[in-house]
């Protein structure tokens, strides 16, 4: 598919929601993606970035963030608290704060540091047990929590079950927001970021329908 065909249906999202252009950040997924694909899309002007994988990240990141001016690197996978310290010196954001040891954890270090990168608490909107985040239910708790160790929220983060419907949890998660008066929205990937658009996203993360399908070989 490709970058500037998703830009395009970025832009008439917008349009289509009655939202101004350049409203939604698009976070291209470059996790285990070749070289030649990534470098492509930083020649095209891509500048925002997401990664699964904190020693993936560390192992390519550094020389193109040299060759190229203004690359944000964000945190979209689950972040182990043996590997906090490394992702805070990668990660300008960091998407899935998904419990209270790692809020923890992080509130020590970001007050050590004395910087702090943009932070997404990380919502369980289909209550599924293998995956990480919090349950809907506590998600007030555990903002009021964050907010109580000094750690600036910038909003929240989902990923829908595969298997359902996206919209309902798209919107869970805007009522969770809106109820905290959290702004930021990071919801909706290749397959349904158009509807997370139109529920309000403010940052959704493509991968495979920009760079093709990744090879796990």
């Amino acid at each position: 598919m490709g970058l500037d065909e998703i830009r395009g249906r970025i832009a008439a999202a917008e349009a289509k929601a009655g939202r101004a252009p350049g409203d939604v950040v698009l976070i291209a997924v470059s996790k285990v993606q070749p070289p030649p694909r990534i470098e492509a899309a930083l020649a095209a002007g891509q500048r925002i970035f997401g990664e699964n994988y904190v020693q993936e990240a560390a192992g390519k990141w550094p020389a193109w963030r040299e060759g190229f001016a203004g690359v944000e690197l964000h945190m979209i996978g689950p972040l182990q608290t043996n590997k906090l310290k490394a992702a805070l010196d990668l990660f300008d954001a960091i998407h899935t704060l998904d419990r209270p040891s790692l809020a923890q954890k992080l509130a020590r270090q970001v007050q050590a540091r004395g910087a702090c990168p943009q932070l997404f608490a990380q919502v369980n909107t289909g209550a599924e047990p293998q995956k990480a985040g919090i349950l809907p239910a506590d998600a007030d708790a555990f903002i009021a929590e964050c907010r109580a160790l000094d750690l600036p929220l910038t909003g929240l983060m989902c990923i829908p079950p595969e298997d359902q419907d996206p919209v309902p949890h798209f919107r869970a998660l805007r009522e969770i927001a809106g109820a905290n008066g959290l702004s930021g929205l990071s919801m909706g990937m290749s397959g349904d970021f158009e509807s997370a658009i139109a529920e309000g996203a403010t940052h959704i993360r493509v991968g495979s329908a920009i760079f093709g399908a990744r090879d796990y070989g």
